[in-house]
């Protein structure tokens, strides 16, 4: 299957608990390259680079985040980056 990458804001109770984390932990899991940080307005932006399958994976996954919200998420597709790892910035 074929590649995507998509830019992901993740509003709402999500800085503080370990949401960071928890995204770099699973987008490992399944194998997807890019990204996760702070922003300054209290939401957590990512770029996810995988297949469109583990990208929602790892959406779905996040959403069942236990110590903290996700009140909205906004998504768009990107251009592809052929990262080989996913961080924390």
């Amino acid at each position: 299957m074929d590649k995507i990458r998509k830019h992901i804001i993740f509003e709402g109770y999500v800085q503080g608990v370990g949401f960071r984390y928890k995204a770099y932990h699973t987008a490992r899991m399944y194998g997807i390259s890019g990204w996760v940080r702070n922003r300054s307005d209290g939401t957590v932006e990512m770029e996810a680079e995988g297949t469109p399958h583990d990208i929602e994976d790892l959406i779905l996954a996040l959403e069942k985040h236990t110590w903290g919200q996700i009140d909205n998420i906004r998504s768009e597709k990107i251009p592809l980056h052929n990262d080989y790892s996913f961080e924390i910035r």
